[in-house]
C-alpha cells in the first residue's frame, strides 16, 4: 500500500477553533514569553513554565484566567473564591461559568481583564497569543504561564500552580492522590499487552494526535499504544491506512470536537471505515472532553479508558465474550502488532534504526 506523507490539515475554520480553544496547539510563533517587567507589592520572582522570570504575588487574591485547563486546576485547588474572571470558554466545572467572563482564549478582552484588577493573571503557553502576555506586561499586571505536555508534567504543573497561589498542602494532597490513582492502575495493568488504538480528533478530514501530545500519553497509561507517530503534533491521516493497520479500538472524545456524539451506526457504512474491524465489532470507546485539558481531570480520564479498554481486568466475574465473526474483506491481512503510522507509512518497530522508534 503506498505511503500517504502526514500534514498538517488545513480544515474548516469550526475545526481550526475547536482544537486550539480546548486542545491547545502550540504556537509556533510562541517561541518565548516575554519576562514580566512588573513589581506589585508582597511579590517574589520565580521562573514560570514557559521560562520567564516573573514577579508573582505573594498571596494572589484577584486572579484570571485565560484558559480553561487552568480554570479547572484553580477548582480542583479549591482557591475559586479569589478567581475573579475567566474566559468564555472556561465550563468546568459548572460553577466556572459563572464568573465574569473576559472574552476568549486566542482574543480576550484586555479592558475587561483590566476593569477586574487582578494581581495575577494565569496563562497555558499552548493556547494563549504572545500578544495577549505582551499587552498584559505593558499594563503591569503580573502573568504566570503553565506549560504540560506529558500526564506527569500535569501533575507537577498542579503542584507548581499551587505554590504560585499560596495553597501549597492542596496541591501536594491532591498531586498526591493523582500519583497514588495512577499508580494502582499501572499495577492492574501489569502485564497486559496494550490495545492498539485511535485517537480520533476530527473525522473529515480524519485528525489524529501524535505521540507528542499528553493525549497521547494519556492513552498510553491507559493501557494502549496510538498508531500515529509524526512530527505534528495534530497530523491529518490516511484512512486507507487506518484500515491496513486495524486498530482494536476508535477513541473519541464525548463533544467530538464540535461535531456531536459520533453515529456509530451510520460510520458502519460508511466506505473504508466499514472495513475496520474495531468498527465492525463496536469497539468504540468514548471519554470526557477532559481529555482535550492539561489539568487534573485527566487521570479520571485514563481510569475510564483503561475500563474500556480492558473490562476483563475490572470485573470480578468476566462475562463470556461472543466469538467475533469472520470479517467478509478477508484480503485484509492480519496486522502487525508493532505496526504504527510513521511520517504517513506503515512500519514496523524491527525495522526501525536502534534508538529511531517510539518505545
Amino acid at each position: 500500500m503506498p505511503g500517504v506523507i502526514f500534514k498538517i490539515a488545513r480544515c474548516s475554520a469550526v475545526w481550526a477553533t475547536s482544537v486550539l480553544l480546548l486542545c491547545g496547539p502550540k504556537l509556533s510563533a510562541q517561541a518565548a514569553f516575554p519576562a514580566s517587567s512588573s513589581t506589585p507589592a508582597s511579590a517574589h520572582e520565580v521562573t514560570d513554565e514557559a521560562g520567564r522570570a516573573v514577579r508573582v504575588p505573594l498571596n494572589p487574591q484577584r486572579i484570571v484566567s485565560l484558559a480553561p485547563s487552568v480554570t479547572e486546576t484553580v477548582y480542583a485547588l479549591g482557591d475559586e473564591a479569589h478567581l475573579v474572571g475567566v474566559t468564555t470558554y472556561c465550563d468546568y466545572p459548572p460553577d466556572a461559568q459563572k464568573k465574569n467572563k473576559v472574552g476568549g482564549v486566542i482574543d480576550p478582552n484586555l479592558e475587561e481583564i483590566a476593569a477586574l484588577h487582578p494581581d495575577l493573571v494565569l496563562l497555558a503557553k499552548s493556547a494563549n497569543h504572545l500578544d495577549t502576555v505582551r499587552a498584559l506586561d505593558s499594563l503591569g499586571i503580573p502573568s504566570y504561564a503553565t506549560d504540560a505536555h506529558t500526564v506527569d508534567e500535569i501533575i507537577s504543573s498542579t503542584q507548581k500552580l499551587a505554590d504560585i497561589l499560596n495553597v501549597p498542602a492542596a496541591g501536594k494532597a491532591l498531586s498526591d492522590d493523582l500519583r497514588k490513582r495512577l499508580a494502582a492502575l499501572q499495577s492492574e495493568l501489569n502485564g497486559v499487552a496494550p490495545r492498539r488504538v485511535l485517537f480520533i480528533v476530527w473525522m473529515d478530514p480524519l485528525i489524529s494526535v501524535s505521540q507528542k501530545t499528553f493525549i497521547a500519553d494519556a492513552i498510553r497509561l491507559a493501557g494502549a499504544t496510538s498508531l500515529v507517530e509524526s512530527a505534528q503534533e495534530w497530523p491529518q491521516v490516511s484512512l486507507e491506512e487506518v484500515v491496513h493497520l486495524q486498530p482494536e479500538f476508535l477513541v473519541f472524545a464525548e463533544s467530538h470536537t464540535g461535531e456531536g456524539k459520533p453515529d456509530f451506526a451510520a460510520l458502519a457504512a460508511r466506505p473504508g471505515w466499514r472495513n475496520m474491524e474495531a468498527v465492525r465489532q463496536n469497539h468504540f470507546a468514548v471519554v470526557s472532553d477532559a481529555i482535550n485539558r492539561p489539568s487534573p481531570r485527566i487521570v479520571s480520564v485514563i481510569e475510564d479508558l483503561a475500563h474500556q479498554l480492558h473490562p476483563e481486568l475490572f470485573k470480578a466475574a468476566p462475562e463470556p465474550q461472543p466469538q467475533p465473526q469472520k470479517s467478509s474483506a478477508s484480503a485484509l491481512e492480519p496486522p502487525n502488532p508493532s505496526a504504527k503510522l510513521v511520517s504517513g507509512r506503515s512500519t514496523h518497530s524491527s525495522a526501525c534504526p536502534e534508538n529511531s522508534c517510539d518505545r
